[in-house]
């Protein structure tokens, strides 16, 4: 599968008084056509500065400050602003968390949607309408060319998320990268949304970073996992396997907190402590001080070993 999007050695550093926060660093991956990929990680792990990296949407203290992106094959570190307004939302784009915050209530829906269109190509009104309409239709909106008109404050929790799907699919960008976007939505509306981006993957090609903490949600979606802890990949696999068989500790640790794993009436498994400050990382692995299986080799980084599809960065890893 040729990749359309390279992602070698990223490093996102913030630099700020109190010294260096190593948000991102050293991460590598690629992804093809169509393809799902699952970026999983407690909160500071780094996969939302991740996503934000590859979209330029990092701002002072923070910055890239080693690697590369490319996106087919066109590299995007060190474009000008100007150069990474021009593809961004046309050839690359990102769906937030919280749609409200990126939505202007002043604006009907079918306002937005036509600014946006009209950010990249010349389009006339109507066809600025239908196009969205349609797109509203793709996402599940009943009624869209009469929704266009509404509010945001007019529709729910998730419609508003459709919405944002739907802006970001307008151009018909070759990689999305959604962060954590169903996250405060039911499970009911959180199945419709990911039922519909299993469609829309598989219909149109674009291709997706699916950013979350939370595992069950990306199992059901991605074809594969990457697993960050304290700004590094940790492991790396088809999604089956990473979770039948997980390799590093940290994996298998959150896949044992997991409400499903616990039987009736147990206590929930947690992974003892907390994630390190990306300020202050202790020598060697990062996950040392919480990990189990911690051995006097771990006083040193280890490499990320390669298996076939299967990576992961342990010196004692779990058995297959």
């Amino acid at each position: 599968m040729t990749p359309v999007l390279e992602v070698a050695d990223l490093r996102t550093h913030f630099l700020t008084r109190a010294g260096v926060v190593k948000a991102v660093d050293g991460v590598s991956f690629a992804l093809g056509r169509g393809e799902i990929l699952g970026l999983v990680g407690e909160s500071g792990s780094g996969k939302t500065v991740t996503g934000f990296s590859l979209i330029g949407l990092v701002d002072p203290p923070g910055r890239i400050v080693g690697g590369s992106i490319r996106l087919e094959g066109r590299e995007l570190v060190g474009l000008s602003q100007p150069e990474l307004r021009r593809i961004r939302g046309r050839e690359i784009a990102m769906i937030f968390q919280d749609p409200i915050a990126t939505l202007n209530p002043l604006l009907t829906i079918g306002q937005q949607m036509e600014m946006a269109l009209r950010a990249h190509q010349r389009v006339s009104p109507r066809a600025a309408a239908a196009r969205s309409a349609q797109l509203l239709e793709q996402v599940g909106i009943p009624s869209a060319a009469e929704r266009l008109r509404a509010y945001p404050h007019q529709f729910s929790g998730g419609m508003r998320q459709r919405v944002a799907i739907a802006i970001a699919l307008l151009h018909q960008p070759r990689v999305i990268i959604a962060d954590e976007p169903t996250t405060a939505l039911d499970v009911s509306i959180q199945a419709q949304i990911l039922h519909r981006m299993r469609a829309l993957a598989r219909e149109t090609g674009t291709a997706m970073v699916w950013i979350s903490h939370d595992l069950a949600v990306v199992s059901s979606l991605a074809s594969r996992l990457l697993v960050m802890y304290a700004g590094r990949l940790v492991e790396e696999g088809p999604t089956a396997e990473v979770l039948r068989h997980p390799r590093h500790p940290y994996t298998a640790g959150l896949i044992a907190s997991l409400p499903a794993m616990a039987p009736p009436g147990a206590p929930l498994r947690q992974i003892p402590g907390s994630t390190p400050s990306l300020m202050s990382l202790p020598p060697g692995c990062p996950f040392r001080p919480r990990c189990a299986r911690a051995s006097a080799a771990c006083a040193q980084m280890p490499p990320l070993a390669r298996a076939g599809a299967r990576a992961w960065a342990c010196h004692r890893p779990e058995e297959a």
